[in-house]
């Protein structure tokens, strides 16, 4: 089954962090990967979760790192945001988001008292009661609830950290209200990465390491979903969750042989 996937893909969508890459240490045969992509001509954008990076900034490190991937390549949800907020008329906004995420929404005013959406990424070890008590403020006064992505736990170098999903699900029971989520596994997400390759769902394939919001999150909009076996990836982990990926990849260089 993951053969016959694989080797009928016409296009590829593929998660970032712990797939070519963990913190700044790429992958074995990552690089080699994206080479073999373009040889074969085969459309493909990159999904990423990541939310404390604008989309330049991270474009710069992927280049750095030798991974040859185009700015225009990269979907990450803080620019995913400003489309939807563009799309809602929604102009003034509280953001609890790193410094660089915020010039993906830099066309946005900054509201401290009465914004219309309050807007939330990784912020690393800056949450305390402050900044969650602000928020519910927010949102019990009628600003939306926007969430870049809602995960539950990260891969550093040193294992697995918490995500802002603790948060966002905190604020949420709080205040009585859903947040609008962006990134993966949002369909939302998926879709506007299929728009671009202009291919129908069905003849993409996703590879993350993310069951849930990988995985789930493009069989829900309709790709397939192969798991690669690196970063987050724990086996204990996926024996609990009903996702079914099409296949399993124990690294991203073994898509080598089917490519």
């Amino acid at each position: 089954m993951l053969e016959r996937t694989l080797s009928q893909a016409r296009g590829f969508l593929f998660d970032l962090n712990g797939v070519f890459y963990i913190e700044d240490q790429v992958l074995p045969r990552a690089a080699e990967v994206i080479a073999r992509i373009r040889e074969r001509n085969l459309p493909c954008r990159f999904l990423t979760n990541t939310s404390t990076a604008s989309r330049e900034t991270l474009h710069n490190r992927l280049h750095a790192m030798g991974l040859p991937i185009e700015a225009d390549e990269i979907f990450t949800p803080s620019r995913a945001a400003a489309l939807f907020l563009k799309s809602r008329n929604l102009t003034r906004c509280h953001l609890i988001l790193a410094e660089d995420a915020k010039r993906d929404l830099s066309e946005f005013s900054e509201d401290p008292t009465h914004p219309e959406a309050v807007v939330i990424g990784d912020i690393g070890d800056r949450w305390n009661y402050y900044v969650m008590n602000k928020a519910f403020e927010m949102l019990i006064f009628g600003a939306e609830l926007i969430a870049l992505h809602k995960g539950r736990y990260w891969q550093v170098e040193s294992g697995l950290r918490i995500d802002i999903g603790a948060f966002i699900t905190g604020l949420e029971y709080a205040a009585g209200k859903e947040a609008t989520v962006i990134g993966k596994p949002a369909p939302s997400f998926f879709e506007m990465a299929l728009a671009s390759l202009n291919l129908p769902a069905r003849e993409v394939v996703m590879i993350g390491d993310d069951l849930e919001a990988d995985v789930g999150g493009a069989q829900r909009a309709g790709l397939h979903g192969v798991l690669v076996k690196t970063g987050k990836y724990r086996a204990e982990l996926a024996a609990r969750s009903d996702v079914r990926p099409a296949g399993a990849l124990e690294s991203i260089g073994e898509l080598l042989q089917y490519l």
